[in-house]
């Protein structure tokens, strides 16, 4: 039985699809529109408060889980939400989880509170000219995986520990656009991210507790392991289990119970069932 569930969105393409666009050393007099553009022409409206600074991902991502009578921007207890669903407050971010430390440690303290996070399963990468022209196409021979939001969660992780904390993972395909700065990005040899772009929204993932973040430790590990076995057996980067071990030793769900040479050695705790799956539903 998946984990997942499909959620059965995804937005238009644009006319030149960028898929398109596959043959050597051919330029395509394509402009690509901003997604933040196309979202004000829909509105139609005067933007909200905090809207104006937010990237295109973030819009989308918000259109996409609005739904009739949430309210959007509104200030709550001082700080604003992106959505007010009733009694929730929905906070959506594209980023790393450190700036709104503080936000949601206040906020959930008086009300029920979902951080939503996209996670890219599968990226394109779009590189543009300073015109907006599509250059070149490809896809990015990472794919994404969930246990990726262990890297963002590090920063809060105690909160899953909150009756009134919740976190909502999007698996999601994204384009990343790129333009050329000469002497940037040394890595991606000049290649500067300057935005990205919602394809679709695959599948929905919701934690609401320690025992379901405990549910993303693979199955067949050995009563004692450390993050390379970790690592291995859920095919993940040493890091990312690494950071899934710091996560949970803070949620209670691992304990340490030494080390092995260099490496600390681990063990589950005695919390739930880790054989029952994780809630999966469409945003709500």
């Amino acid at each position: 039985m998946s984990f997942f569930s499909r959620c059965g969105w995804s937005p238009a393409r644009p006319a030149g699809d960028p898929a398109k666009a596959t043959a050597p050393r051919r330029r395509r007099s394509v402009i690509v529109r901003s997604v933040l553009d196309v979202a004000a022409s829909q509105e139609a409206e005067i933007p909200a408060i905090g809207t104006l600074n937010e990237g295109a991902l973030h819009a989308q991502l918000k259109n996409w889980y609005q739904r009739p009578g949430d309210r959007i921007e509104r200030v709550v207890d001082g700080f604003v939400v992106d959505l007010v669903r009733g009694g929730l407050l929905v906070e959506i971010q594209t980023g790393s989880f450190a700036p709104l430390r503080r936000k949601l440690e206040l906020l959930t303290r008086q009300h029920r509170v979902r951080l939503v996070a996209p996670l890219p399963l599968v990226r394109r990468i779009i590189r543009l000219s300073d015109e907006g022209e599509l250059l070149s196409v490809r896809r990015s021979p990472r794919r994404g995986r969930v246990e990726d939001i262990f890297n963002r969660l590090v920063s809060i992780p105690s909160l899953l520990c909150r009756s009134h904390f919740e976190l909502e993972v999007l698996l999601t395909h994204q384009d990343e656009l790129r333009v050329y700065r000469h002497g940037k990005a040394f890595r991606r040899h000049g290649w500067v991210v300057s935005g990205r772009r919602l394809v679709s929204v695959e599948q929905c993932l919701r934690i609401t507790s320690p025992d379901d973040a405990a549910r993303l430790l693979p199955p067949g590990l050995p009563v004692l392991f450390d993050t390379a076995q970790l690592a291995e057996a859920a095919a993940i980067e040493r890091r990312t289990a690494q950071q899934m071990t710091y996560c949970l030793r803070a949620l209670g769900v691992l304990q340490t119970t030494g080390k092995r040479g260099n490496a600390i050695v681990h063990r589950r705790t005695d919390r739930g069932d880790p054989r029952t799956p994780i809630r999966c539903t469409r945003a709500s």
